[in-house]
């Protein structure tokens, strides 16, 4: 139900649609509490991308994005960076993110980026 992403693959799959990513590592335990949440939502959002990140093994990535504390969670559409927040999530939580994400105007997003 989920993507692990890497270095090489992180651009190309953010780039399209709307993408969750779960910035984590094995050792984390409020980790290891939401990837059940995350997991329970990829399976009820087929049309979303669940993606996650495993710092420990992506310590390039994580510096490239400034991860200073996981989990962190990041919402994309579009490509676009429209959400983060460092923190597990509840489930009620979580499906009202990807109700806000669903429904930006991403042609007012990008008025906005550009000004």
């Amino acid at each position: 139900m989920t993507t692990q992403l890497t270095q090489e693959t992180f651009n190309q799959t953010v780039k399209e649609g709307i993408v969750l990513v779960d910035w984590w590592a094995a050792w984390c335990g409020p980790c290891r509490a939401f990837a059940p949440v995350f997991e329970g939502a990829a399976t009820k959002h087929p049309d979303v991308t669940f993606a996650k990140v495993d710092t420990e093994a992506e310590p390039a990535l994580a510096s490239a994005f400034q991860i200073s504390a996981i989990p962190t969670l990041m919402a994309f559409r579009d490509g676009i960076l429209v959400f983060e927040q460092a923190g597990a999530l509840p489930p009620a939580a979580l499906e009202k993110l990807i109700a806000a994400v669903r429904g930006l105007d991403m042609d007012d997003v990008r008025r906005q980026l550009e000004a």
